[in-house]
């Protein structure tokens, strides 16, 4: 009588357990096919003064972040390159392109026809260094990571970055004009791992420009506070991978920054400013999987006012 009793209760657990392990594995299996369902985000924003686009529809911000890019990903490339049919007014990229050091020739194939395009692009810190193996309960903790410090060959892809005419946000005010839109931008290095020093950049923008952005790679409020007391229009950033494994919905259970979670992925409202926050487009290779959160680009139409 004691074994039938103590097996009544053991077949059920096995059960549950091989039910878990299947909705895991299952689980597991869709986070991987997420990685190619690559959207586009699009936004509409009523930002410029009455005759700004001298009757043009809008003024259009092809956002992209995050591709960690690794050779071999062909889907993602395509992708990328097929954004240049959209006719951006303007391209930016807000880091972390690299999650490999032989990934620099995917990353310019990419955005080969974007870099004709005006554009503008701050770093992350995996471009600067490689990515590392990483317990996942870590990433699920919110807590910060230690970089590798194994250099990657960002110094070539800045370069043929500079080479096609993009400008190099990192800690430098910038302005120039765009479809005839004058624009005044500025961006700080990763605030991730503390690489930011917003004094180099600090205060407002040109009044006369009719558009501000703000760039940085990781949303951390330190220097979003700033942008946002300086005057600035919009900001841009990505860093989060929109929390890369979300509730349904893209609800957010962690952001890997300081931000709140509701502002993980998306279009908000900051101060008085507006923020953007791209989803990215890919993964460190030692995390390939994305639940409830696909990777996606950003295209922003901005509009005169009413």
């Amino acid at each position: 009588m004691g074994w039938v009793r103590k097996s009544s209760y053991v077949a059920p657990a096995l059960a549950a357990l091989c039910a878990l392990g299947a909705a895991g594995a299952a689980t597991v299996a869709y986070g991987v096919r997420e990685l190619t369902n690559f959207r586009l985000k699009t936004y509409d924003l009523a930002l410029l003064a009455p005759g700004t686009l001298r009757g043009a529809r809008s003024f259009d911000i092809l956002h992209v972040a995050d591709l960690h890019m690794i050779p071999g990903q062909r889907r993602k490339v395509d992708f990328v390159r097929s954004l240049d049919e959209l006719a951006p007014d303007l391209v930016i990229n807000t880091g972390d392109n690299l999650s490999d050091p032989a990934g620099v020739p995917w990353v310019l194939d990419a955005l080969g026809p974007l870099l004709d395009r005006p554009g503008a692009f701050v770093f992350g810190t995996n471009d600067y260094w490689a990515p590392r193996p990483v317990n996942p309960l870590t990433y699920l903790l919110d807590a910060k990571r230690t970089p590798s410090y194994v250099d990657l060959p960002w110094q070539g892809m800045r370069a043929a970055f500079l080479e096609r005419g993009w400008h190099d946000a990192t800690h430098q005010r910038l302005e120039f004009k765009a479809s005839g839109v004058r624009l005044a931008l500025a961006g700080v290095d990763d605030p991730h791992h503390d690489l930011d020093d917003y004094a180099q950049i600090a205060g407002a923008p040109n009044p006369d420009a009719d558009l501000s952005i703000a760039l940085t790679h990781a949303p951390y409020r330190r220097p979003l506070d700033a942008f946002n007391a300086d005057g600035y229009d919009l900001a841009l950033a990505g860093h989060t991978h929109g929390g890369q494994i979300c509730l349904p919905g893209e609800r957010a259970l962690v952001t890997n920054s300081d931000i709140d979670r509701r502002r993980a992925s998306g279009l908000h409202r900051y101060g008085r400013m507006w923020l953007e926050v791209s989803t990215g487009l890919g993964t460190s290779k030692y995390a390939p999987v994305r639940i409830f959160c696909p990777p996606s680009a950003a295209l922003i139409r901005v509009t005169e006012r009413s």
